[in-house]
């Protein structure tokens, strides 16, 4: 496996008390693999990203990559948000090559690789515009490239087209699967729509409402490229929304206990 985490435990004070967010969750990808989490709004998937990341700390559980335990991820994966986190005084260039200068490549080197991706993801001719000259979409791309020229084997994306319309996500979700395509990362992706999960994705797991376990893993054995009208996508959409329902209705019947 690339990268597994093994029975991940978390809580934070709330009220007085410890809320367990995370309880045990355990899930793995394998080398150029495809890996979406789904889950219920609040069910902790950050959390369990900034757990990978290094931000912050499991209470119980392990992580490894390679066939190695680690401390986390720190130095193994690149971590793109849903916000873009692009610096505002930097062009899309200078924006792109943050990780790389982090990283102590020549600048020059970095702008030459920078270049070719920008291209790749319909952004040449927007070398030297500032973020708020772009559209929403055009951020995520720059941010998209960022993570990529990072050069990390492993990539977070947590809800990158959360904040788009309908159109700029089709587009979005293309670009990334021919990155994916051609670079062949470890990707797990963080996202709450079913259909966005089954287009990309070799494997979904599903959480349960908080505190969060992986309630079951699913193969997605459809051939690329997906089409969203096809029998089967629809058929594996409706199983994973049967899933998703039957946690907020257990959701909802824990909080009506509660009150």
């Amino acid at each position: 496996m690339k990268i597994a985490v093994r029975n991940i435990v978390k809580s934070f004070p709330h009220n007085g008390a410890n809320l367990r967010v995370l309880d045990g969750v355990t899930l793995y990808a394998r080398e150029g693999e495809f890996v979406t989490i789904l889950g219920p709004s609040g069910c902790g998937k950050s959390t369990l990203f900034n757990i990978i990341a290094g931000l912050l700390s499991p209470d119980a559980g392990e992580i490894w990559i390679d066939g190695n335990p680690v401390p986390d991820g720190r130095g193994h994966v690149a971590y793109m948000q849903q916000k873009d986190l692009l610096l505002p005084w930097r062009t899309v260039l200078e924006n792109a090559i943050l990780g790389l200068e982090v990283q102590g490549i020549p600048r020059e080197e970095a702008r030459v690789r920078a270049r070719d991706l920008l291209a790749r993801v319909g952004l040449q001719g927007f070398e030297r515009a500032y973020p708020s000259q772009l559209s929403g979409g055009m951020r995520q791309r720059v941010a998209l490239v960022r993570t990529v020229l990072t050069g990390k084997e492993i990539l977070l994306l947590d809800e990158p087209f959360g904040a788009l319309d309908a159109m700029t996500r089709m587009v979005l979700q293309q670009y990334i699967l021919r990155m994916w395509e051609e670079f062949r990362r470890t990707v797990l992706f963080v996202t709450h729509d079913i259909e966005e999960a089954v287009l990309l994705s070799d494997r979904i797991y599903v959480l349960s409402s908080r505190p969060a376990h992986v309630k079951e893993e699913v193969a997605v054995d459809l051939p690329r490229p997906r089409q969203v009208t096809d029998p089967s996508f629809v058929a594996l959409k409706g199983r994973i929304l049967a899933l998703i329902q039957d946690e907020i209705k257990e959701a909802f019947a824990h909080a009506r206990e509660m009150v």
